[in-house]
């Protein structure tokens, strides 16, 4: 059976987004601007959070289901190769 490299590019990307997010909130928090002017700076930053927050669901989701069609197929070749083995004993 291969071996297949295990991909840490989702948690990276996460981290990297919650650092981003981190920033640009104490950036937005920090600059002297009127009370309107930070209210919609940060009405922007949630809406693109809630937006990559969607994204990266979404990329979740279709790994999850990637997952559970590699494990369907890994476990019908075991069945299938048990089987097998089973039978070469028997006959």
């Amino acid at each position: 059976m291969s071996q297949e490299n295990t991909s840490y590019t989702g948690p990276m990307l996460l981290t990297f987004l919650a650092g981003a997010t981190i920033g640009a909130l104490l950036v937005a928090l920090t600059t002297p601007k009127t009370g309107p002017e930070l209210r919609g700076d940060l009405k922007d930053l949630a809406r693109r959070a809630k937006r990559k927050a969607g994204d990266l669901a979404d990329e979740a989701s279709l790994g999850w289901e990637d997952m559970k069609e590699r494990t369907a197929l890994a476990a019908s070749d075991l069945r299938r190769g048990m089987t097998d083995a089973a039978n070469d004993l028997r006959g």
